[in-house]
């Protein structure tokens, strides 16, 4: 009998996110693919979990497929965990997931702790319909174009931007989308967790007066044409 792949969803920034499924899942499963097997293993320690890890991300993604689907055919249960959130939603996981369905490999989903619907829901926008675009782009010319487009949508665009770039991208919606309502939610579920929103002029401003948005950033857009 083939083993299973769990898919678990691990704490975005609080420990005590970590659900009651996840920790039993984590215990019981013979091997962790993690992201980072570094930070894993912080979780792993604050939790007391003993189960091995083995690395699994984009640069050996290929690599480890095959020792999987191999691990998983001779009926080990192996948990997929990313460095935060919900491993595949912008992070490695997708093809493993694919591959395992294709080869008749159970797998099962453990959710938990979600940066885009934390987010969506305490920024105040329009909850549904909303998209969610991953990483915004890095080029300026197509990051403006994406964010011209989230000023058109019949939703609430989501992305994730890096603390690095969100001010050039406040800046890119200024130029862009000025009347549009735009969200900057930082450092979800941690001490210092913010969610500032409205103008992007009055966004940037505000973070221009603290000198940066630091952490890590959930970026939402809604248009008010609508």
């Amino acid at each position: 009998m083939s083993g299973k792949l769990y898919v678990v969803a691990t704490p975005i920034g609080n420990l005590e996110d970590l659900t009651l499924r996840a920790l039993r899942v984590l215990k019981e499963v013979r091997l962790i693919a993690a992201e980072d097997t570094r930070h894993t293993g912080l979780l792993l320690q604050h939790f007391n979990i003993t189960t091995p890890q083995v690395s699994y991300h984009k640069f050996n993604e290929a690599q480890r497929l095959r020792e999987f689907i191999a691990r998983l055919a001779d009926g080990a249960d192996i948990a997929l965990v990313s460095d935060a959130g919900m491993p595949g939603v912008s992070d490695p996981g997708e093809r493993l997931i694919r591959e395992c369905l294709a080869h008749g490999v159970p797998v099962e989903v453990v959710p938990g702790p979600s940066a885009v619907l934390h987010a969506l829901v305490a920024s105040g926008l329009k909850i549904t319909p909303f998209y969610f675009g991953g990483f915004l782009p890095v080029k300026g010319g197509a990051r403006q174009k994406e964010l011209a487009a989230a000023g058109e949508r019949a939703s609430t665009s989501i992305y994730f931007e890096s603390p690095y770039r969100i001010m050039r991208t406040l800046e890119d919606c200024v130029a862009v989308i000025p009347a549009a309502t735009v969200c900057v939610a930082r450092e979800l579920t941690k001490k210092f967790e913010e969610v500032r929103r409205g103008t992007p002029a009055e966004v940037l401003h505000y973070f221009r007066g603290e000198g940066q948005a630091k952490g890590e950033i959930t970026f939402l857009v809604q248009s008010n044409n609508r």
